[in-house]
């Protein structure tokens, strides 16, 4: 069977740059399983590959939206299947790389059969956002489903309003829906989780705050601005400087909300990791030891 290779972890751990290691080490190619990278003009502020890492390695499903295009895990999991039956017809080992697990869950399981969602549901919690916010549904959720609370990105409207329609109409937490055997997928899959100390993992996020910032991440949210109700752009980097844009905050108070959600989002990642099955758990800069786990398990 053919080797999809599986690389996650939170935000700034170091995963971008392994996947391109083991991509040149094992002759494979990338998708991205980052549920923002594959919006064009995001680059800054969803840490995309490096021009030369892209050229390095052929990477897919990065760039193929537009910020005010509409995309769900469902939609990756469907395209990203058709993708490796064709891929694997030429190569034998792919490597898929992200810290969106719901969308690394995708491809490696596939999703449980969830409860459709009545038309007067949905419209309530759509009402119930355009005139409380965000904040309202995220408050529901809380106490609805405290599980799914930590693991789910809080900035992500569809998620958090999926989840509380699937608890109003079936009765139960999303979380206890979401318990249905993996599916069986036509390749092997080897799953390795990038999991630094959080000290570490804190600082590296700090410094990659900086780093976007002097690359031009105001100038990218500002050529972003008409986008800014659509979902794409509701997400930690580029909400807080559309604060700032709009007089809300001064331009400190914003990079410093900058990190302090994306501290707290990397947070919800590896709670929702610990989670998950079947992943061997690795320092950031444990390539050899990595290299030797996976060279055991594709018989290299």
């Amino acid at each position: 069977m053919p080797n999809l290779i599986v690389i996650a972890g939170p935000t700034a751990s170091g995963k971008t740059d392994l996947s391109i290691k083991l991509a040149e080490a094992y002759n494979a190619e990338i998708i991205s399983a980052d549920a923002r990278q594959f919006y064009r003009k995001m680059d800054i502020g969803t840490a995309k590959p490096e021009p030369h890492q892209l050229a390095q390695v052929k990477h897919h499903f990065i760039d193929i939206l537009e910020p005010n295009e509409d995309y769900n895990a469902g939609k990756f999991e469907d395209e990203g299947l058709q993708f490796l039956t064709e891929y694997f017809k030429r190569k034998e080992n792919c490597i898929m790389v992200g810290g969106s697990g719901m969308y690394l869950n995708a491809i490696t399981e596939g999703f449980d059969d969830l409860p459709s969602t009545p038309v007067a549901i949905r419209e309530k919690y759509n009402q119930l956002f355009t005139q409380q916010g965000i904040e309202h549904l995220q408050q529901l959720l809380k106490k609805a489903d405290p599980d799914y609370y930590e693991e789910v990105d809080l900035n992500n409207k569809q998620r958090v309003q999926r989840a509380l329609e699937a608890i109003e109409v079936s009765g139960s937490a999303f979380s206890k829906l979401r318990t249905k055997q993996s599916q069986q997928r036509p390749f092997s899959i080897f799953k390795v989780l990038l999991n630094p100390p959080r000290e570490d993992l804190y600082k590296r996020i700090n410094h990659r705050v900086d780093t976007m910032l002097e690359s031009g991440l105001l100038a990218e949210v500002k050529s972003l601005y008409n986008f800014k109700s659509c979902n794409a752009l509701k997400t930690v980097g580029y909400q807080e400087l559309f604060d700032f844009l709009d007089g809300k905050r001064s331009f400190d108070e914003a990079v410093d909300k900058i990190k302090q959600h994306t501290r707290n989002y990397a947070k919800r990642q590896n709670t929702w990791f610990k989670k998950q099955d079947g992943y061997s758990t690795f320092q950031s800069n444990e390539f050899d030891a990595i290299k030797r786990h996976l060279d055991e398990r594709l018989n290299v």
